[in-house]
């Protein structure tokens, strides 16, 4: 990547940080021009800089989709299915009340074409090879869909909406009835013992 001059760099700074603080707030719908105005720059050096919305997403994101990947790796990789599956479903619901606009970009089916959208369809075929892990080993229902956790993904957007002292344990209440919902009706207590909360 070539370097900056001071200027620009500054500006492509500002533009990132009023982008990410926007999408987080409001998700995906603010418009470039909102975008510039925060940032205090003219729309012509917000298009310089990122010439579609889509490449100012990816790169608002980046940081929030390695995140996302190391959640699901952690997840994929841990020997106990089911422990490895609630943990993503705790730990993205603690990423989804945080940002509102990442959470858009991750579920969208069709808005967002970018990085996102790549690393998106890896992403959700390692948590569907989780959760058949997790559903032979008769923890995870057996009806589970990928679309499910969608679902709850999409549903917990809310969570942002509480005020900012209450998130935290708004999101963790919710993480945990997914979880109840998700669980194999038969699912006894040494089952859920290997979600970690035994």
């Amino acid at each position: 990547m070539t370097q900056l001059r001071a200027d620009a760099q500054d500006n492509r700074d500002r533009i990132l940080a009023s982008a990410r603080a926007l999408f987080s707030e409001r998700g995906l719908d603010v418009g470039m021009r909102e975008v510039a105005r925060r940032a205090e720059i003219g729309p012509a050096t917000l298009y310089r800089r990122f010439p579609t919305k889509q490449e100012l997403i990816d790169e608002a994101f980046s940081a929030e989709l390695r995140t996302c990947r190391q959640i699901v790796v952690d997840g994929a990789g841990d020997p106990e299915p089911w422990r490895g599956f609630t943990s993503v479903i705790r730990r993205l619901t603690a990423l989804n009340v945080q940002n509102r606009g990442f959470v858009d970009a991750f579920t969208s089916t069709g808005e967002v074409d970018g990085t996102i959208s790549a690393h998106r369809e890896e992403l959700l075929g390692m948590l569907a090879q989780l959760a058949r892990r997790a559903q032979a080993a008769g923890a995870l229902r057996s009806d589970f869909r990928i679309d499910d956790l969608r679902l709850v993904l999409l549903a917990g957007r809310g969570l942002s909406a509480a005020e900012a002292d209450r998130r935290k344990a708004a999101a963790e209440r919710f993480a945990e009835l997914a979880i109840d919902a998700f669980r194999a009706p038969m699912c006894d207590s040494a089952d859920a013992a290997g979600d970690g909360r035994a």
